[in-house]
């Protein structure tokens, strides 16, 4: 009866992805954090193309790290997501290829332990979209840097996340850390001429 169930829910899990246009050699991925941003994510992602601005129900967002203590190129807690009924996540849902499954991952140091993918059912425009993501694991909070938070902000205007989640975002408390960050190389990036396809 067992492996009956799984088959089923393996089959409905197959029509959902190719409902969500996640077939022909892509995926989708549900950013939350400094991903948001489009030059952010195609320093090490070039094939992520916006599909749509996306809604996860029952989650909220914190800010940590998976070690205490631990140095990042952030210098300071970085984005995650916590189950919590009620509350929500507002994000970006990304198409990329399927080659750049490596390079996300390794950007969300999964081989590392830092963060684990997870599959999660993303509310849009175009209706429920099945994405993957990530969660991290070990959480210690901590406060971003005022760079991440800003690559977070920035990634959430330039994609029209809600006016309210924006003020939220916003408002988040950051570490004083003025040092260089990753937002050096994503200030060059976003100098730089876009080249068309």
């Amino acid at each position: 009866m067992w492996s009956s169930i799984s088959s089923i829910f393996l089959l409905i899990n197959i029509c959902i992805l190719e409902m969500s246009g996640a077939s022909d050699g892509n995926f989708l991925y549900f950013a939350f954090g400094s991903n948001l941003l489009k030059e952010r994510l195609h320093l090490k992602n070039h094939s992520a193309v916006f599909v749509s601005v996306g809604r996860l129900k029952d989650y909220k967002l914190n800010f940590g790290l998976w070690e205490e203590n631990v140095q990042t190129s952030w210098h300071g807690g970085v984005a995650t997501i916590e189950s919590c009924p009620g509350e929500e996540v507002w994000g970006v849902v990304w198409t990329l290829s399927n080659e750049n499954l490596s390079t996300l991952d390794s950007q969300e140091g999964v081989s590392q332990g830092e963060y684990s993918p997870l599959e999660v059912f993303v509310e849009t425009e175009q209706g429920t979209k099945l994405c993957r993501t990530y969660q991290m694991n070990n959480f210690h909070p901590s406060p971003p840097s005022p760079q991440y938070k800003q690559v977070v902000c920035l990634g959430a205007e330039q994609n029209g996340l809600p006016k309210e989640y924006l003020k939220n975002l916003e408002a988040i408390k950051t570490n004083n850390y003025s040092g260089p960050s990753v937002l050096d190389r994503i200030k060059a990036a976003m100098k730089q001429p876009e080249i068309s396809s």
